[in-house]
């Protein structure tokens, strides 16, 4: 039988964002062809995957 399989289980949440942020995610998502909750996903995913961590060697290094 064929099936789509779930994401992991998900929340609503509620942001204000700047309009003009808005516009720019909207109009990439759409030239994208990707839904603007996908946009949001993806670029929180990366964020959390690449921000710099209080103890980063980079930090210390830079003397931070």
């Amino acid at each position: 039988m064929f099936r789509i399989p779930k994401e992991d289980s998900t929340v609503s949440k509620t942001f204000r964002l700047p309009i003009k942020l808005m516009e720019e995610m909207e109009k990439l998502a759409q030239n994208n062809n990707i839904s603007l909750n996908r946009l949001v996903k993806e670029c929180l995913i990366y964020a959390m995957e690449n921000i710099e961590k209080p103890n980063d060697k980079n930090n210390v290094e830079n003397g931070e």
